[in-house]
């Protein structure tokens, strides 16, 4: 349990900390998603949903843009999304093994390593 309540403390602050570049990201998916939407006459719903699944690489191709200038704003709301995802991967991993290391015990690493190596 103390590691977990570790993990989600510096997980928490890392992600306080990046937290202005998040909502740039978001609000730049939003804004290009909502563009999109306009583009293509669809409503404010299925322009966010598709912006997100698009933005997530999740790409489920039930709405997708036909005009040229639609799937060139889903290439760079893809961009947004992998940077917006990669970010909170970073934080994750930052947190994991920084919360590893803080409760990890020196002599227990040393009998795994001695099982291992």
């Amino acid at each position: 349990m103390a590691f977990t309540l570790t993990f989600f403390q510096i997980f928490s602050w890392g992600i306080y900390l990046i937290a202005p570049l998040l909502m740039i990201f978001f609000l730049a998916i939003m804004i290009l998603a909502l563009i999109a939407g306009r583009i293509e006459s669809w409503n404010k719903f299925d322009a966010l949903y598709w912006g997100f699944i698009t933005a997530l690489t999740v790409g489920y191709g039930d709405i997708r843009p036909v005009k040229k200038t639609t799937k060139s704003l889903s290439v760079v709301i893809a961009a947004f999304g992998i940077m917006f995802s990669g970010m909170l991967v970073a934080i994750t991993i930052e947190a994991s093994t920084r919360a590893f290391k803080i409760h990890m015990d020196p002599e227990v690493m040393r009998v795994i390593e001695a099982r291992i190596g």
